[in-house]
């Protein structure tokens, strides 16, 4: 999930009290009209007086942000990268389960994880897990074994609605091997990640 800020939008003779998203790959705003702005299509940003103005094709938008509208600027300029959404740090123990991704794997070397590809580290700080089917699911209890207390665990699945197993069933899982789901994110084009952790009264 992105940001969300309730404020007034405005664009051409449109305007209205709504909430504002900063999702990762579009600014949207739900109100009495609706905006979709892919982010690669922005072409200029500007702030002044708290108020977020974006230029976008032919259009003008503007989003009164107030106090936070210079953060939101500098959100959309400088957008995170995949590793900063999942918490990935230079020095992170990283276990890698299933995913068939080379260049997320090549990422997570030149930020200088350690990572152990197909086997599971003992405390690792992060646990990434593809799901390909609902047996996969089953694995949550060994992979919170092997989590250090403040570790995260991330199940990666494809997007869609005729997959096998979707955000629900994941979810399920998670608080079955008493996980809590924290965050969701778009791991790619075409597959959704979901944050597991282990409950504050739980970790030694």
């Amino acid at each position: 999930m992105g940001w969300e800020a309730k404020c007034t939008a405005r664009v051409g003779r449109e305007s209205g009290a709504g909430k504002a998203q900063l999702e990762t790959a579009a600014l949207l705003f739900r109100g009495p009209f609706r905006l979709d702005i892919p982010l690669a299509e922005i072409q200029s940003l500007s702030v002044q007086d708290g108020v977020l103005e974006v230029r976008f094709g032919r259009k003008v938008a503007r989003f009164d942000l107030g106090a936070a509208a210079a953060k939101w600027a500098d959100r959309i300029r400088n957008p995170r990268s995949l590793l900063d959404k999942l918490g990935v740090k230079p020095e992170s123990r990283v276990s890698v389960l299933g995913l068939r991704d080379p260049a997320f794997l090549a990422e997570l070397v030149a930020r200088g994880a350690r990572v152990a590809r197909g086997r599971l580290l003992r405390n690792s700080d992060l646990i990434f897990l593809a799901i390909r089917s609902p047996s996969d699911l089953n694995r949550f209890p060994v992979l919170r074994a092997s989590l250090q207390p403040a570790g995260a665990i991330w199940a990666v699945w494809p997007k869609g609605k005729d997959q096998l197993v979707g955000q629900l069933e994941v979810m399920v899982a998670c608080r079955l091997a008493r996980l809590v789901d924290t965050q969701v994110v778009s791991f790619s084009d075409t597959h959704t990640a979901l944050k597991m952790v282990i409950p504050l009264e739980e970790r030694k």
